[in-house]
């Protein structure tokens, strides 16, 4: 952890789900983060909820699209590491806007990229992917980085297309000696508290049980990779750790952070235990036509090979599916009960959600760490 001690960070996307847990993650340990991102949306967000801005040595709210605004924040950042995760993440909006989802996921990250050949002060670089980056022919494999990329709708082939733009700049611009060493990040289906993006399984699942509705399921027997978002996290910055360090090279290059093998679940099997741990029942209804309607062509079955990851970085899960799925659960009713989130948030990063769960009680107000 002392390693991140005042080291300049610069964290694209830091007002999404993902970002504002990785700028409360880095700040928790001692980092001074600046973010650069849209404004949040909607009218529940993780960044406002948590107080994530209260963590942040600057805060810049502008386009990935704006190249000269992004290289300029990153120059002023003079950050050694960069994280980016600022892009559009969502499936479903992939379909209904597929310029927009290329433009934003693939130049976006060009626009990072090109604007890192003139900051000579990023040593290290974590692009965030996902794990729909693969060609994937519905065999069931657990997908290992050096498969083949693929993408049949655009959301997946926009990430399959930056992962391609980052490999051609960290071959073509940073494989010398001084310059930045950069890794991709493929990660599974990430969830936990703070996540209120339509679309996404569980927090459609949260936002019916609480308005009393039915759950309706799109694709019910999918499997994917689901894990919490501490687990990936983690797996970020001890990827950059390991890219700081004296064997930083062998760290450059693609990796997979995804759930043990026993953890990649049906979409109905995490709705089941979903229900179980709300209470209070709930009825469940297929809407498979929605599929081709909104989503395209879902693939089936979606799985992780981690082993490379656990291996050479150390890395290790802490959450497996059922308490990541508690985890998850216990936010959202602390939010909806009224709690202070900044101290919440704080106690799921410090490890302490499972001695608040037990005593029933939650943590007292106070700022975000």
């Amino acid at each position: 952890m002392d390693s991140w001690r005042g080291r300049s960070v610069f964290v694209t996307g830091h007002t999404g789900f993902k970002g504002a847990w990785l700028a409360l993650e880095l700040a928790k340990r001692g980092a001074i983060v600046h973010g650069y991102a849209l404004h949040p949306k909607g009218p529940h967000n993780l960044f406002e909820l948590a107080g994530v801005e209260r963590v942040l040595a600057t805060d810049v709210r502008a386009d990935i699209a704006d190249a000269e605004r992004l290289e300029t924040s990153l120059r002023r950042s003079e950050a050694q590491v960069v994280f980016h995760l600022a892009a559009q993440a969502l499936v479903g909006e992939g379909h209904r806007d597929p310029v927009g989802t290329f433009g934003a996921n693939v130049m976006g990250t060009v626009h990072l990229l090109d604007g890192m050949r003139r900051c000579p002060h990023v040593r290290a670089a974590v692009f965030v992917t996902t794990d729909k980056v693969y060609q994937n022919g519905e065999t069931g494999q657990r997908f290992r980085e050096d498969n083949a990329l693929g993408g049949d709708d655009p959301y997946s082939a926009s990430k399959a297309a930056a992962e391609l733009a980052v490999h051609a700049y960290a071959t073509s611009y940073f494989g010398g000696a001084e310059g930045p060493r950069v890794a991709t990040a493929r990660a599974g289906n990430v969830i936990g508290g703070g996540d209120f993006s339509a679309g996404r399984l569980v927090p459609d699942c949260l936002a019916a049980f609480a308005a009393k509705e039915p759950v309706r399921l799109r694709n019910p027997d999918a499997v994917r990779p689901w894990q919490h978002v501490y687990d990936p996290l983690q797996g970020y910055v001890l990827l950059a750790e390991s890219l700081l360090g004296p064997r930083g090279a062998a760290f450059v290059g693609p990796w997979n952070f995804g759930p043990a093998a026993d953890d990649c679940a049906s979409v109905l099997e995490v709705v089941t235990q979903l229900v179980s741990l709300w209470g209070g029942g709930t009825r469940v209804e297929r809407h498979a036509e929605a599929v081709a309607r909104a989503y395209g062509a879902e693939s089936q079955r979606l799985r992780l090979d981690s082993t490379r990851a656990e291996r050479e970085l150390g890395w290790q899960r802490r959450y497996d599916l059922r308490r990541s799925l508690e985890a998850t659960v216990s936010w959202q009713r602390a939010w909806l009960a009224g709690n202070c989130m900044e101290s919440y948030c704080r106690s799921q990063l410090l490890g302490e959600f499972g001695r608040a769960q037990r005593h029933g009680n939650l943590p007292a107000r106070g700022n975000a760490a």
